[in-house]
């Protein structure tokens, strides 16, 4: 498909990337939000509920303020957002142990149930589309995505000119 870029191929060699790639990653980046959001439907949090769990659940030195921070909030909204989790049963509000004067946010066994559920549930979605896929493309697909996070999490290395190189 011409009007594609250069790139490696992994190999040394170099070769044209399709020009709808992006596009097709944005859609399939669309497809799977649907599949792994029909999962979570059935769930009476509401989804910036769910976030919150999974964030405070993900990083246990969070407070209020740190929340508002990850959520990109005023803290006032990330408090209020937790008052209504603590309200259901699904966090908690502990001072920390080594500085009384900082409340931590703690998600409860039951929070901590609600994310296992829900996390299973996504996975049998996708196990779901993925059996109605060719094993081969389903390998390759793994191959595809390890190499997407790879590249998405390295640093870039810095690209020198020889003709700009001094001795």
């Amino acid at each position: 498909m011409p009007g594609g870029q250069q790139c490696d191929d992994g190999r040394g060699h170099q070769v044209e990337r399709p020009a709808d790639l992006a596009a097709a990653i944005d859609a399939a980046a669309q497809t799977l939000i649907a599949v792994l959001d029909s999962a979570a439907s059935r769930h009476q949090v509401p989804p910036t509920q769910l976030r919150v769990l999974t964030l405070i659940s993900e990083r246990p030195e969070t407070n209020v303020n740190g929340l508002a921070e990850l959520l990109d909030v005023v803290p006032s909204s990330a408090s209020r957002l937790c008052d209504r989790l603590e309200a259901t049963g699904l966090l908690r509000r502990m001072a920390d142990p080594r500085d009384r004067r900082e409340v931590r946010l703690v998600p409860t066994a039951a929070a901590l149930a609600l994310l296992g559920e829900l996390a299973e549930r996504r996975q049998r979605a996708v196990r779901a589309v993925l059996d109605r896929m060719p094993a081969r493309t389903q390998h390759d697909l793994l191959l595809a995505l390890a190499a997407f996070a790879r590249a998405a999490t390295s640093v870039p290395e810095q690209q020198t000119d020889s003709a700009v190189q001094t001795a």
